[in-house]
């Protein structure tokens, strides 16, 4: 076959697919990347995400294995401490003092002896094996070499036996010397420990605090190794734990000369410059490494709670010790994701603090570990407590709140990932990719984002995550139309609401709630046996699409989040228009229903929003301003809001107890 003409091949460059689809692999390949880290490439991000979001440009080979929190991974160096390795119990002598501080000096020198032994050790085991392996050599040759040698085993066997016979007879009656049994453990009672804690703080003497901080590791460890204390009963158990976590702090406080108007930063200053603290410091990391162990092993929500507290109560001595932060951090994550909402708001306290006061962990690494943390929460649909996931989530954008900025790079990424997966259930229309968007997880994840823009945008400039969200929950709506889905288009509609009611942008759901209420519903539904919560819900089964429960819930939810909507611009200049075209649809269902309950709260809702239409309308009329002038347009009627006086308001504060 000869070659093409000049315009066969001008024709193919324009119109084969097969040379546009690899166009768009090479101008994938060499677009321009945007500087590493910089604070101006917000910009180019959005444009990428946006044009992600359309489903064109990107490709969906390896995207079924995306996953929403891998784009917060952060590499750590020695996260964790191994906490089975103990310093010990601590020296109770009354010379401790000139023990501790003769202690560094005494551990280099045994560091260095410790050194010079293993070289020294190494080279005699060199020597050995070399010997062993000339013997064996010289054992297979010689077979009369080999009876010699076993002969001398034995003869050296029996020697050393009967050495050890008479060691025995000789020493028999200095037992003690040499042999160190077990010392017995000693008692302890709440009599005890009221003495101790009764000397501390009478006489600030430390021998009884290294008594009581020996007795607090022993209860903390409890049933985990050998102690030198017995506790005898429960409630010395719980006396010696809830004592030395109440009074510990005020008492290394005392000794320590510190202030209590000082925290964070200034407060680990004054610790360091403190005369005492060489004396009190091994004290100190005894009573922080214990109550980290306690928090590993308690399972009592109430214990951990409290002892939570009490951790937030002496940060500053567990910030003393940078290596007990990071098992810190990773057993108050999960307390705070697996807890209830009081342990949960301990927990989270513990790590805003650790970030925005003492800065012992980076905003980076505490975001990201919550995040996953979250985000496996959110993951098992069975297990999932609303009120918890929103405390959680309220959390995490208080903890993102610290540093908007840096968070904002956050969520641009993570929106990225979600923007993809959007991509891919449009483009492809396959079950895993509306699975993976219709999950709790996909929605959680854009949900904490909702509402980190909400709550911030009014202080920070982040109008295009404002964009792309609304882009987000737009595809997300379009995407699943169905009746079954309604309670996710619901919830997009909700998320329009909000961002629209924190921005103060005008925000367009009026066609999305109208969908739901123009729906056809069956005629002859009954009650539902077991209702289901549309809040808890993202997809529902299809036996209860035919019921009245699901057409009574779905018209009360659309009905709110109208009027929600409605209540916003109910005293702007422009509702007349805004609500001209939603009240024809409206009628127009009122006039195809045929329920009596639905058709009863539609002729409610149409009644109200043209009593609103008239009252603004009348207020409209009198006004003598231009419409290009934007401040007399924005201040128009912004007397009335507040006070809820107009006829809609009124309604929509109905609405709203209802809904409740």
């Amino acid at each position: 076959m000869g070659k093409l003409g000049k315009k066969a091949r001008k024709f193919a460059k324009k119109n084969l697919q097969s040379v546009l689809r690899n166009r768009r692999k090479t101008k994938a390949l060499f677009k321009r990347k945007s500087r590493k880290g910089g604070r101006d490439s917000t910009k180019e991000q959005v444009e990428k995400i946006t044009v992600l979001s359309n489903g064109r440009s990107i490709n969906f080979e390896r995207i079924h294995d995306l996953s929403l929190e891998n784009v917060f991974t952060v590499n750590e160096v020695h996260e964790a401490a191994d906490l089975s390795e103990s310093d010990g119990y601590l020296s109770e002598d009354s010379s401790c003092k000139d023990f501790r501080e003769t202690q560094g000096a005494r551990t280099n020198e045994g560091e260095a002896a410790a050194s010079f032994c293993s070289t020294q050790n190494e080279k005699t085991h060199a020597k050995l094996a070399r010997q062993k392996e000339k013997l064996e050599k010289l054992r297979k040759k010689d077979p009369k070499f080999s009876k010699l040698l076993e002969n001398f085993i034995v003869m050296d066997k029996t020697f050393q036996n009967g050495c050890e016979d008479e060691g025995d007879s000789s020493d028999e009656g200095d037992h003690g010397e040499f042999d160190h049994p077990k010392a017995k453990e000693r008692p302890l009672t709440n009599g005890i420990i009221a003495t101790w804690f009764r000397m501390v703080k009478d006489h600030n003497d430390v021998a009884p605090l290294s008594s009581l901080l020996n007795a607090y590791r022993a209860a903390c460890h409890y049933g985990t190794e050998a102690s030198l204390y017995r506790i005898e009963n429960r409630e010395t158990f719980y006396s010696i734990i809830f004592d030395t976590l109440s009074h510990g702090v005020d008492l290394f406080k005392c000794l320590l000369h510190l202030s209590s108007s000082r925290s964070g930063k200034e407060a680990l200053l004054e610790l360091n410059r403190s005369s005492m603290w060489k004396t009190l410091r091994p004290l100190v990391k005894s009573f922080v490494r214990s109550t980290l162990f306690l928090l590993n092993q308690v399972t009592d929500t109430d214990i951990l709670t409290f002892v939570a507290t009490r951790i937030r109560a002496s940060l500053v001595f567990f910030a003393a010790f940078p290596s007990q932060i990071p098992p810190l951090v990773k057993v108050i994550v999960h307390l705070w994701a697996t807890g209830d909402n009081k342990l949960s708001s301990a927990s989270f306290f513990i790590i805003r603090d650790l970030v925005a006061v003492f800065g012992s962990v980076d905003l980076d690494i505490s975001v990201s570990k919550t995040f996953s943390a979250f985000l496996s929460r959110s993951r098992v649909a069975e297990t999932i407590d609303f009120s918890h996931i929103s405390c959680m989530r309220d959390h995490f954008v208080q903890l993102c709140s610290i540093d908007v900025e840096t968070s904002s790079l956050k969520a641009l990424a993570s929106m990225n990932q979600l923007a993809k997966l959007l991509a891919w259930g449009e483009e492809t229309k396959k079950k895993e990719a509306f699975r993976k968007i219709c999950s709790w997880e996909y929605v959680n994840c854009l949900d904490i984002w909702v509402r980190f823009v909400g709550e911030n945008y009014s202080d920070y400039d982040i109008q295009q995550l404002l964009f792309l969200a609304i882009q987000i929950i737009n595809g997300m709506a379009r995407l699943f139309p169905g009746p079954r889905y309604f309670p996710l288009r619901l919830k997009c509609i909700e998320w329009l609401n909000f961002l629209s009611r924190s921005s103060g942008a005008f925000i367009p759901v009026v066609s999305t709630v109208l969908d739901i209420f123009e729906y056809k519903f069956a005629k002859d539904g009954r009650k539902a046996q077991n209702p289901i919560d549309i809040s808890s819900v993202l997809k529902l089964p299809k036996h209860y699409l035919k019921t009245k429960t699901f057409q009574e819930r779905c018209f009360s939810s659309a009905i709110e989040q109208l009027c929600a909507h409605f209540s916003q611009w109910s005293c702007h200049i422009s509702f007349p228009d805004l609500a001209a075209v939603p009240l024809i649809r409206l009628k127009k269902t009122f006039e195809i229903s045929t329920t009596e309950n639905l058709r009863r709260m539609l002729k409610r809702l149409i009644d109200q929003v043209e009593q609103n239409v008239d009252f603004v309308q009348r207020k409209r009329d009198e006004v003598s301003f231009s419409p290009h002038d934007h401040q007399s347009v924005d201040s128009f009627l912004q007397l009335e809001k507040p006070s809820l006086n107009t006829p809609f308001m009124q309604y929509y504060k109905s609405v709203v107890k209802l809904a409740f």
